[in-house]
C-alpha cells in the first residue's frame, strides 16, 4: 500500500533541513530589511541633497540675475553735467 504523503526518516533529517530552511529564510529576510533600511536612509539623503543643489543653483540663477541687472546699470553711460 502506498501512500502520497512524504514518510518522516527515522534519524530526524527532514525536520533538521526544515528548521534549517527556515532560519536560513529567516536571516535572508533580516538581510533584506537591513537593506531596505539603508536604501531608504540613502534616499533621503540624495533627495535632500538634490534639493540643497536646486536651492543653490536658484540662488546662483537669482545672484546672476541680480548682478546683471546692477552690470548694466553701471555701465550705462552718466549724462555730463556742465
Amino acid at each position: 500500500m502506498s501512500s502520497d504523503r512524504p514518510v518522516a526518516s527515522a534519524d530526524g533529517s527532514d525536520e533538521a533541513d526544515l528548521a534549517k530552511a527556515f532560519q536560513e529564510l529567516a536571516k535572508g529576510e533580516r538581510a533584506a530589511t537591513a537593506l531596505e533600511n539603508q536604501l531608504s536612509a540613502m534616499e533621503a539623503k540624495i533627495e535632500a541633497l538634490l534639493a540643497q543643489a536646486e536651492r543653490d543653483q536658484a540662488d546662483a540663477a537669482a545672484h546672476r540675475a541680480q548682478q546683471h541687472v546692477t552690470g548694466d546699470a553701471d555701465t550705462k553711460p552718466k549724462p555730463e553735467q556742465g
